[in-house]
């Protein structure tokens, strides 16, 4: 029989960095979740991105086990990475904070193609051409 689901907790946490500290004390804690044992498995999962944001959806059950998945970074990191951007702009229709190629804009939809609900890749090109434009980011042709 399957396992009874208590909640769902959605995390975004630096890669092979997660400790018990917040945000995960506070938001496993109070289901009862073992918090060093996720930690552990957490960061060895995401050894191999360090440096990365990386969202994790952990599921609770009733017998205060747990199971996770982790998705790709957000796009917004991934564009900020691949251009060396700090971060993007306060208004980023009128300042632009930096200049990305459609090269570029490939590579990450190519990480994010898994996690997007996009038909092929050149529809996922144009959703991180539109993140990039509203974090203030000019995309070249």
């Amino acid at each position: 029989m399957a396992k009874k689901i208590m909640a769902k907790v959605k995390l975004q946490l630096p890669a092979n960095q997660a400790t018990p500290a917040p945000p995960v004390g506070p938001a496993l804690g109070q289901h009862g979740v073992n918090i060093g044992e996720f930690c552990k498995q957490f960061n060895d999962k995401t050894k191999k991105d360090a440096g990365m944001i990386i969202p994790a959806i952990v599921t609770i059950y009733k017998d205060r086990s747990f199971s996770f998945i982790t998705k790709t970074p957000p796009a917004a990191i991934l564009i900020k990475k691949e251009v060396g951007l700090a971060k993007g702009s306060g208004e980023p229709n009128r300042e632009k904070v930096g200049k990305i190629t459609k090269k570029q804009l490939e590579k990450i939809a190519k990480i994010k193609m898994e996690n997007l609900n996009a038909a092929n890749i050149e529809t996922a090109i144009s959703m991180m051409a539109g993140a990039a434009r509203s974090m203030g980011v000019t995309v070249q042709d």
